[in-house]
C-alpha cells in the first residue's frame, strides 16, 4: 500500500467514524469550520477525486478504488465505462451510479479510465487494446485482495470489451452488462456463458434493439437474466435509480464461490 492510499484509507475511516459519532463535532468544526456530517461528507466528495495509476501492458490506466462505506469487503469489481470517442470516462453518470450499487453490496468498486482517456496514457485502439486495459484492472484487484472474489459491470463500450474479458477469464465470477449494444456489435457469445450475469438495457435503446436482444436472451444460460427498463433510453434516461437498486439486489443474493475471507 503507498503512502497515498494509506492516508486514504485513514482519513476514509475517520470519516466514518465521525458520521456515525457527534462527539468529536468541537474539533471538526474548528478544523472544517463547518458541521461534522458536511467536514466527513466533504471528506468523501475530495476521496471521489482521488486517483491511482495502474500499470497496464505499455499504458498507465488512472483509477479510483473506494471499499464499501458500512461493511468489511466480501468481494471486488471492475467497471468499464462507455466509449472514449464519444466522451465516455470513469465518471460517466451510470458507471458512478453502478460503483455506489456495488459497494452499496459490500463490494469494492474499481473505476478505470481506457487508455488515452484522462490521465491514463496511451490512445484509443478500437476495443483490441481496451482488452488488455480490463485484464489490468483485474490484475490490480487480485493483487490487492488476493482472497476476495472478482466481479465485472460495463456499460456500452464497457460492455463490449468487458463482457468479452469476463466472459473468459476465470477469475471473473459474475458480471452486469448494463446499455450492451447488441445492434452495433456481435455478442453470440454470450449464449455459452454460464457465469452469473445480469443484462440491463432501457427499452429505448437506440444500440440495442428489443427484438435482437430478446432473440439473444432465449439462448442464454439459466444463470443470465435481461431486465428492460420500460421508457428509458441507453444512458437509462429515467430509470437510472432502478438500475442502481437492481444491481445492489444482484450483487446481495450472489453466493461467490472463492473466499471472502
Amino acid at each position: 500500500m503507498n503512502l497515498l492510499e494509506e492516508v486514504s484509507r485513514l482519513l476514509n475511516a475517520y470519516a466514518k467514524a465521525i458520521l456515525a459519532s457527534a462527539s468529536d463535532s468541537w474539533l471538526l468544526s474548528r478544523c472544517f469550520g463547518r458541521d461534522i456530517k458536511g467536514a466527513a461528507l466533504a471528506w468523501s466528495n475530495l476521496e471521489d477525486s482521488m486517483t491511482l495509476m495502474i500499470p497496464g501492458r505499455s499504458v498507465q490506466l488512472e483509477a479510483i478504488l473506494r471499499e464499501p462505506e458500512t461493511q468489511t469487503p466480501r468481494a471486488t469489481a471492475v467497471l468499464c465505462h462507455p466509449h472514449p470517442v464519444y466522451g465516455g470516462t470513469m465518471n460517466n453518470r451510470v458507471i458512478y451510479r453502478a460503483a455506489k450499487a456495488v459497494r452499496e453490496a459490500g463490494l469494492v468498486a474499481l473505476r478505470f479510465n481506457f487508455r488515452g482517456v484522462g490521465a491514463s496514457t496511451g490512445s484509443f485502439d478500437q476495443g483490441e487494446g481496451e482488452k488488455d486495459d480490463v485484464v489490468a484492472a483485474i490484475d490490480h484487484l487480485e493483487k490487492k485482495y488476493p482472497s476476495l472474489p472478482l466481479a465485472l459491470v460495463g456499460f456500452s463500450f464497457g460492455a463490449r470489451v468487458g463482457l468479452q474479458v469476463g466472459y473468459r477469464d476465470t477469475r471473473i465470477e459474475a458480471m452486469v452488462g448494463l446499455g450492451v449494444p447488441v445492434g452495433l456489435h456481435d455478442f453470440d457469445y454470450l449464449a455459452e456463458n454460464h457465469k452469473p450475469t445480469l443484462y440491463i438495457v432501457g427499452a429505448l435503446d437506440q444500440y440495442c434493439p428489443r427484438e435482437k436482444m430478446d432473440s439473444l436472451a432465449r439462448r442464454f444460460p439459466t444463470t443470465s437474466k435481461l431486465i428492460w427498463i420500460e421508457g428509458a433510453d441507453h444512458f437509462f434516461n429515467p430509470g437510472i435509480e432502478q438500475v442502481q437498486t437492481l444491481i445492489v439486489d444482484f450483487f446481495r443474493g450472489l453466493r461467490f464461490s472463492r473466499s471472502s475471507g
